[in-house]
């Protein structure tokens, strides 16, 4: 995670360049589940139309639309599957999702689970 507490997503140099992205942007991560902030990482060796967000971020959603998250928190963008009953483990580790810049003004995500709970 880079200083700002922000996810970083990794691009391909040429997705960055088709889809108008450059290293240090923030970008818009969405698809039918949610969306999330997360700020762009140029990285040749990943394979050209695949993006990789790690989870970790802390869960920091916008007070109007829950299902946005300002971190860039890749569980917004993910189904609730279960391994199993017995192991519970998640399931989900690839989905679909469209990037896209984000211009907007965006705000500072939470550093620690204090600024997280109410």
């Amino acid at each position: 995670r880079i200083p700002d507490g922000r996810e970083e997503l990794s691009v391909h140099p040429t997705d960055a360049q088709r889809l108008a992205l450059s290293h240090g942007q923030l970008a818009k991560v969405f698809n039918g589940r949610g969306a999330c902030v997360a700020r762009v990482k140029l990285c040749d060796t990943l394979r050209p139309g695949v993006v990789a967000l790690p989870t970790g971020a802390w869960w920091m959603p916008d007070d109007q639309q829950p299902e946005l998250d300002w971190s860039g928190n890749p569980n917004v963008l993910t189904p609730d599957v279960r391994t199993s009953r017995l192991g519970q483990g998640c399931a989900a580790y690839t989905c679909l999702v469209r990037v896209q810049p984000f211009n907007e003004s965006a705000p500072h995500p939470a550093r620690s689970l204090d600024q997280c709970l109410p």
